[in-house]
């Protein structure tokens, strides 16, 4: 049976159960006029029973509802307590669903059995927004929350952010509900089939001791990188059902480790870096914790090589070498961690790649970039689990004469980074005055307010010129978590929420610039950051268009040798212009705006973060340029 160390309120739930069943029985036999009958008063004594809800009643509440299989109608040890039990050995922070029937059982158990504890229950009012929260606090925490979604029109809906998650190596644990035992609306012959190509692992168990193991595989499928979603599909029954299973325990869980790479690759690749005259550190995903981008700073200054690229904060971005390098020097060693591809070599200079990503490729849906390019030295493996290894390959052939030989390179790489931030200064102050609010006012505004807090950016700024990465100091792996992996719009807002529940406990501040497109598919997340208490602010990139699509026609007509006056036709978000504010007020959430005068964002910001500092979320809308 299920682990017997239950909760106070949970057995006195089950014993309210057991105390109701018999007269539950008789009850349920009398006739549908009952159902009309006066209601009990409200104040009830200890010892009365609570009346079981016809058959009637039950069809007019839930349409075709039938009853809760079990003991006298009642499942007094339902399949889903176990499965709590299982899941709980993962410890999952936080699980979101949009409610559905089709998990029912799970849900109850998950809020009664477990008191809503660790997992605490997230309501989203989509499954995109609930699957995208998911991936913005994965990315926090480097853990997942766990996703629950109702049979396949729940999987249907949430297909996109799924997408998103598994193109960005994110992990997501994901539990859908099925009825296996006749033909439903929301069922299916095999529910995983709609997304197989875009998981890494999916299984139907059958018995609850089948559940047990496919839980352990799935969470530790979903956390080896390279990492992403992973599904289990459970049978309404097996969660409703009395648990009749004998000698049930729960399994003892432990993560394994992430695969290194090989020594003896390890040692060829230290020679080429520690041999190079300019040797060139690309990132893709490599830091998967603090101690990855501690670890590939110990081997940047080790080697005195600049470090560029990465979605990700995989280095810290304040540091010399960080940047491209010296302007007009050809790398002679290309060092590649987690990128989608090894970079092609150029002047017949060498590459080592070592990623994940070659681990887990479907091939259906081409999220690896267009091209593959082999690399002179190639390992499938974990690049943060392999940097230890290699650093201490690499600290093993620096001889003094190399050592000046770094120094030196060491003086010329942090002076190209000096010039580089100067030229973004310089930059910064280009538009600073117009109106609509030019981006690099809109990051330069706000950083004064947060600059002395403990701040995570949990947005994109791919559609921001990159301003916050060129304008803050970015220098912890948390204070950038990057792009949606896909590309798929929807993602922008859930992820932020998500984010921003996992940044909570560590008392930061959350910061999202949302692009206004984005929001606009599912922004109803605002109110689920609203009711949990999300700490986070947003300001609003509303510059009313899908500018991507804009400057993609504009660049269309000039190549036909037409003109670009109707290029806001099916791109442009006006007439009429949406209130942000207004739909965030809507949901329950402090906001402020339009604001179109760049002199009104200071004291906006400073009430907002006050806000935010509170306790509760807040929105500034900003009337923005296109980029």
């Amino acid at each position: 049976m299920a682990s017997s160390s239950k909760k106070t309120n949970s057995v006195g739930r089950r014993g309210f159960l057991r105390g109701a069943a018999a007269g539950a029985a008789a009850l349920a036999a009398k006739p549908p006029e009952a159902a009309n009958a006066q209601p009990p008063q409200q104040n009830v004594i200890a010892n009365a029973t609570a009346t079981t809800p016809t058959q009637a009643a039950l069809n007019v509440d839930v349409g075709n509802g039938r009853p809760i299989p079990g003991i006298n109608g009642i499942a007094l040890s339902p399949g889903s307590d176990y499965m709590v039990d299982v899941l709980k050995q993962f410890d999952f922070e936080y699980v979101v669903a949009n409610p559905g029937t089709s998990f029912a059982g799970l849900h109850e158990s998950l809020i009664n059995y477990n008191n809503n504890t660790n997992p605490e229950f997230l309501t989203a009012c989509h499954e995109e927004s609930a699957v995208s929260m998911a991936h913005g606090y994965a990315k926090i925490e480097g853990k997942p929350m766990l996703v629950l979604l109702h049979a396949d029109v729940g999987i249907q809906h949430a297909s996109m952010a799924i997408f998103n998650a598994y193109a960005d190596r994110v992990p997501i644990y994901m539990i859908a509900g099925n009825w296996g035992h006749a033909v439903q609306a929301h069922n299916a012959q095999d529910m995983a089939l709609m997304i197989r190509d875009m998981i890494k692992w999916d299984d139907e168990p059958r018995s609850l001791a089948g559940f047990a193991d496919a839980a352990q595989k799935a969470y530790t499928i979903a956390m080896m990188p390279p990492m992403g979603p992973t599904l289990l599909v459970v049978d309404e029954d097996l969660q409703e059902m009395t648990n009749k299973e004998v000698n049930l325990r729960v399994p003892k869980f432990k993560p394994i480790q992430p695969p290194s790479g090989d020594l003896g690759s390890v040692r060829e690749a230290a020679k080429l870096l520690v041999n190079a005259e300019n040797p060139v550190i690309i990132t893709g995903r490599s830091a998967r914790t603090a101690n990855g981008m501690t670890l590939l700073v110990e081997l940047a200054e080790l080697l005195q090589a600049p470090v560029s690229g990465g979605d990700r904060m995989n280095f810290p971005l304040t540091h010399p070498l960080s940047g491209l390098g010296i302007p007009g020097a050809q790398a002679d060693v290309t060092l590649a961690l987690e990128v989608n591809n090894a970079p092609l070599s150029r002047n017949g200079g060498r590459t080592i790649n070592i990623s994940s990503t070659i681990l887990s490729v479907k091939n259906n849906y081409q999220d690896v970039g267009d091209r593959y390019a082999a690399a002179d030295i190639d390992m499938a493996a974990d690049a943060e689990a392999t940097l230890p290894a290699l650093i201490e390959e690499c600290r093993k052939l620096v001889t003094s004469d190399r050592k000046r030989a770094f120094e030196e390179r060491g003086k010329k790489l942090a002076e190209a980074h000096r010039q580089a931030k100067l030229k973004d200064i310089e930059l910064a102050a280009i538009g600073w005055d117009a109106s609509p609010v030019s981006l690099n006012r809109l990051y330069g505004e706000l950083w004064p307010f947060i600059k002395n807090e403990d701040w995570s950016m949990v947005s994109w700024d791919g559609f921001m010129g990159g301003w916050p990465r060129r304008l803050w100091a970015c220098d912890k792996h948390y204070h950038y978590i990057g792009a949606q992996g896909a590309g798929g719009m929807g993602y922008g807002a859930g992820a932020a929420v998500g984010a921003a529940l996992a940044n909570k406990k560590h008392g930061r501040i959350s910061i999202n610039v949302q692009t206004d497109g984005d929001l606009n598919y599912a922004p109803a997340v605002l109110w689920t950051a609203a009711h949990h208490k999300a700490p986070l602010l947003t300001i609003m990139h509303n510059n009313r268009a899908y500018h991507q699509e804009v400057m993609r026609l504009q660049r269309q007509a000039t190549s036909m040798n037409r003109g670009a006056d109707r290029i806001h036709i099916g791109t442009k978000l006006w007439n009429p212009e949406i209130d942000y504010a207004s739909i965030a007020k809507g949901y329950g959430m402090y906001a402020e705006g339009p604001i179109s005068d760049p002199k009104d964002l200071a004291a906006a910001y400073k009430r907002g973060i006050e806000r935010v500092k509170n306790g509760e979320p807040a929105l500034i809308d900003v009337v923005t340029q296109p980029r």
